[in-house]
């Protein structure tokens, strides 16, 4: 991890990067339930699981956004504030032993409030190892402009 200032003007649509893996682990599934307090069924009981259409325990949703989003984490731009996400969609279960990466495309670029910023919009994409979409969201960013 380390600082890299990138400013508005230096966003480009369409620009795209991609993370690492991280193999989901069933001690991810029991501290993330812990954290939570979501210890429903369909993510801690492999027996009731099994009567069930998947047949094994599903991770929480909310905890592989945490994870593919934390993967994104590889620099710090000291330029930047995280509005949030918007569009936040569980597509796909994942299991455990699934290996997940997230891809970032740069999907959108508009004004702000404050002339001294624009919002920047990097739509995150999710994906196990069969290539499979998972989860998706847009990130929107405040970015400062290098010049207004």
């Amino acid at each position: 991890m380390y600082f890299k200032s990138t400013f508005f003007e230096d966003y480009t649509i369409g620009d795209k990067r991609v993370t690492f893996g991280r193999t989901i682990t069933e001690t991810d599934f029991v501290v993330h339930a812990g954290h939570t307090g979501d210890f429903f069924p369909h993510h801690m009981d492999a027996e009731w699981c099994a009567t069930q259409p998947f047949k094994q325990r599903i991770a929480h949703g909310t905890m592989i956004f945490s994870i593919g989003i934390g993967l994104t984490a590889s620099e710090i731009n000291p330029e930047a504030f995280s509005k949030g996400y918007d569009k936040l969609r569980f597509v796909k279960p994942v299991f455990i032993g699934d290996t997940i990466h997230s891809e970032i495309t740069i999907s959108e670029k508009a004004g702000a409030k404050k002339p001294e910023y624009g919002t920047v919009t990097e739509h995150v994409e999710i994906i196990n190892q069969h290539g499979e979409v998972v989860v998706v969201c847009d990130h929107l960013l405040l970015v400062k402009k290098q010049t207004v």
